[in-house]
């Protein structure tokens, strides 16, 4: 069973985004949503609820389900989340560097053709997203 696709299908029928699904080797299933105007504590209560009874139906094996908000230094991990949060300041990892460096932080640009531009200090990078390990954006406040 592919509870990656169960939670994303059922948290999407509720209205939400799944921004990332962590399941840790102790039975711990993470989930973090995601909406438009912000998750509040009653959002991630219905949600867990909803999932709680139906992984009750599905069979999953779990031991504990934590459902909440990304927070404000959200993770970026979909080609549409680079493009939602154009503009925004993020960090970012590569798997491989890139000009002697492996850490980047600046605001995103475009991405085209699975190649993000990044604006680092004034001056654009291409970075693939290919050869991404991480991003989350810098909170603001």
């Amino acid at each position: 069973m592919d509870v990656l696709k169960l939670v994303e299908t059922t948290v999407t029928g509720l209205g939400y985004e799944l921004v990332d699904l962590e399941i840790s080797g102790r039975g711990l299933l993470r989930v973090f949503l995601d909406k438009f105007d912000g998750i509040t504590v009653e959002d991630c209560e219905l949600v867990s609820h909803q999932l709680t009874r139906l992984f009750a139906v599905e069979g999953v094996d779990y031991a504990r389900l934590e459902v909440s908000s990304p927070g404000l230094d959200r993770p970026i991990k979909k080609e549409k989340d680079f493009i939602r949060f154009r503009g925004r300041k993020a960090q970012l990892k590569l798997r491989l560097p890139l000009d002697g460096r492996r850490n980047f932080t600046g605001i995103l640009g475009d991405l085209v053709n699975g190649v993000l531009q990044l604006e680092v200090d004034g001056k654009p990078i291409s970075i693939e997203l290919s050869n991404l390990d991480k991003a989350h954006l810098v909170p603001v406040f």
